[in-house]
């Protein structure tokens, strides 16, 4: 279990990219089940009015820091090799990881279509990678008959690692629901990712990612979906990290 910085009472995973590959690399090799939550401002916020939902992030094998406040939460508290472990780039990272490794991938979620075409990408860029299967969910919880048939599939299937991408907190209230049903070793959310990866969205420059601008850049291209996340959580971060750095007792650091 990696170290952890208390972010508003959300453990966040003390990493870099590097860190984060030897951490699912070692899971896969010992067979260790788990699921992965890769969070940022809205996670953490989701997780202030939510207690079952704080309680997933905290009990996932790795939290990682998806945005830029995570990392600089970090970094003040002495992880000077604390950075960003992006949900994309993470994808990418274990995807290059597993053309050596023989680890064999399942991709759920996405609007119809958008896992297929995420498999095409990837095995076009990574052409000894393993896309064992895809599943596109409804809009909706499964119902019984469907639950059977994803647990069917992800056995015949065989999968290390579950990719899901839906949003939060769904994703995460997913993994930790199916984690024990399903024949997998890891799960991991990663959200826009599959929108990323398969050409449905562009990507915010880089410049703009590190320097923790994505939000606006996705708001920007998403207003009417995403104004309600950002506008309403970004605020409410920045006053309650304030809280919390003026010395709160409800929110300690470590």
């Amino acid at each position: 279990m990696t170290n952890r910085v208390n972010v508003l009472g959300v453990g966040i995973s003390v990493l870099n990219l590097p860190s984060a590959l030897e951490a699912i690399a070692g899971a896969i090799q010992m067979r260790r089940k788990g699921y992965i939550c890769v969070t940022g401002v809205h996670g953490v916020m989701e997780a202030q009015g939510d207690e079952s939902f704080r309680r997933i992030l905290n009990a996932a094998f790795l939290c990682t820091p998806d945005g830029m406040p995570m990392v600089w939460m970090g970094r003040l508290r002495g992880h000077a090799a604390m950075r960003r472990v992006y949900g994309p780039d993470l994808m990418l990272e274990v995807c290059a990881w597993s053309e050596t490794s023989g680890c064999r991938h399942f991709f759920y979620g996405g609007a119809p279509g958008i896992a297929e075409e995420l498999r095409d990408r990837l095995t076009k860029r990574f052409p000894r990678l393993q896309v064992a299967g895809c599943y596109t969910p409804p809009f909706r919880p499964l119902n019984a008959a469907e639950e059977v048939q994803l647990e069917e599939a992800v056995r015949a299937a065989r999968p290390d690692i579950l990719w899901v991408g839906l949003s939060t907190p769904k994703q995460e209230q997913f993994m930790a629901a199916f984690l024990p049903k399903l024949e997998v070793t890891l799960m991991v959310g990663v959200g826009a990712a599959f929108d990323f990866h398969a050409g449905r969205v562009s990507q915010a420059p880089r410049w703009m990612q590190q320097s923790g601008l994505e939000w606006f850049y996705r708001l920007c291209q998403e207003p009417r979906r995403l104004a309600k996340r950002y506008l309403k959580n970004n605020p409410r971060f920045a006053l309650k990290i304030a809280g919390q750095l003026a010395g709160l007792k409800k929110y300690p650091l470590d």
